[in-house]
């Protein structure tokens, strides 16, 4: 099996049996034995062609002579990921496109198919100039989504919140691939030793700007090639995300609550930060997630956090007035994280904005319950919306006037100055994120 065969296996899990991308491109990339040439490649074809999503549709339909939905499921992926390839790919020979698509067709399609993708994709790579996109000054809103492969929807948001030139630079930064980020775990090793092990073992990488563990790789082999994974010696996890751990600034020998932990990544920067002195108890609703929480704290050499089958809206009623420190990191839209999810951006609809804002108050409100007097809680999510962010904490607070909100960017290892932190993609060169931290008053 080819890389472009490897890659329509995957974006037809995806797109007829409703698949996560990241996943079902794992379990493939492990299934086969592919040089790491053509596990980019691979990978490349997935993410792009399924980010691209609505605008493959919107190009195939200048060449075709019937609606996509008449297509069969498997053929549809064909084109999309040839018309994909013509677009997008400079580097790959048009001829290459389309003759293996057409293999493709012939082993999974008929005679009658075969003629249709060959008909479509030479088209496509003869006049490329039958595409017209909508006209920027008109129809901002379309040209927007269309140029960069996003849903009108949220592109139509961006732009009355943001303006059109930052909007499209946010598109851009979504539609870029990202760096692999990983903490350095301190319990075992330092930043230092870590980088130079891992360029030991051909990982082109370096430090961190926002992170004083964080290491951030450009190039790098399988992870579960590497050692140094293996030995405990870092977590996956993207920069932004290290910092809640910061505003947080848990001690040892104290008592913290991850109140939505799994899989484990905060929960175990936490213990790390505490230098693996005290307790830290990490709840999440599924017990599944929960187990990798506690694979990833034994793989780090972690002992001080107990997991806990928990619905995080019913925290205080079991640890009333007893954590010094309370993580909400709340489950959300995951809007600031479209770079990192190719297919995240095609499953979500605007109304996910008004359905996850009352969850959100429901736990922050019963965690806030667990915290002592004078202790902390901090509110986090990985999205850019203010209907998860700014509102929720300014409603949490008007509810709780015995909670405080501190000015969160001084707790930053790189000083900030805002009450509550937002950081962009565009702007920051990392994943949306936002965080808030509160003090109980004593």
């Amino acid at each position: 099996m080819n890389a472009r065969e490897i890659a329509l296996k995957v974006i037809q899990a995806i797109d007829a049996h409703g698949a996560y991308a990241n996943i079902v491109l794992a379990q493939e990339l492990n299934r086969h034995k592919l040089s790491d040439l053509d596990r980019r490649f691979v990978t490349e074809l997935v993410y792009g062609t399924v980010k691209a999503g609505k605008t493959l549709d919107w190009l195939l339909s200048f060449y075709l002579n019937r609606p996509l939905t008449k297509v069969p499921v498997i053929i549809r992926n064909i084109l999309r990921l040839g018309i994909y390839q013509l677009f997008f790919l400079s580097r790959v020979p048009p001829s290459a496109a389309c003759n293996q698509a057409v293999e493709l067709t012939k082993k999974y399609g008929h005679g009658g198919t075969v003629k249709f993708v060959n008909a479509v994709l030479r088209n496509a790579a003869r006049y490329p100039e039958r595409v017209v996109y909508p006209d920027r000054e008109q129809q901002l809103t379309d040209y927007l989504a269309l140029k960069y492969c996003h849903p009108a929807w949220l592109v139509q948001k961006w732009v009355g919140r943001l303006g059109a030139e930052q909007c499209e630079r946010l598109c851009q930064a979504n539609n870029g691939t990202p760096p692999l980020s990983i903490r350095t775990n301190t319990l075992r090793t330092n930043r230092d030793s870590l980088l130079e092990r891992l360029r030991q073992d051909a990982v082109v990488c370096n430090p961190s700007e926002w992170a004083p563990e964080g290491i951030v790789c450009s190039e790098y082999p399988a992870l579960s090639s590497l050692a140094a994974l293996k030995a405990g010696m870092f977590q996956v996890q993207d920069e932004s995300s290290m910092l809640v751990g910061h505003v947080l600034a848990p001690q040892s020998g104290e008592f913290v609550i991850d109140a939505c932990g799994a899989p484990g990544g905060k929960s175990t920067h936490i213990a790390a930060l505490m230098q693996n002195r005290g307790r830290v108890l990490s709840t999440d609703i599924y017990e599944h997630k929960l187990e990798l929480t506690r694979d990833n704290a034994g793989r780090l050499g972690i002992t001080i956090i107990e997991t806990k089958v928990m619905d995080a809206t019913r925290l205080g009623e079991h640890y009333p007035g007893q954590a010094d420190r309370v993580l909400v990191d709340a489950p959300c839209s995951g809007l600031g994280v479209l770079r990192r999810k190719p297919d995240s951006r095609w499953r979500k609809s605007s109304e996910i904005l008004r359905e996850l804002p009352p969850l959100q108050k429901a736990i922050l409100a019963s965690a806030a319950c667990c915290v002592k007097p004078g202790g902390v809680l901090v509110y986090s999510t990985c999205t850019t919306e203010p209907e998860e962010n700014e509102a929720v904490v300014q409603w949490f607070l008007s509810e709780n006037p015995g909670f405080a909100l501190a000015v969160t960017g001084q707790y930053l290892p790189v000083k900030r100055t805002e009450k509550m932190v937002q950081l962009w993609p565009q702007q920051d060169g990392v994943d949306g994120f936002f965080i808030a931290r509160m003090q109980r008053k004593g």
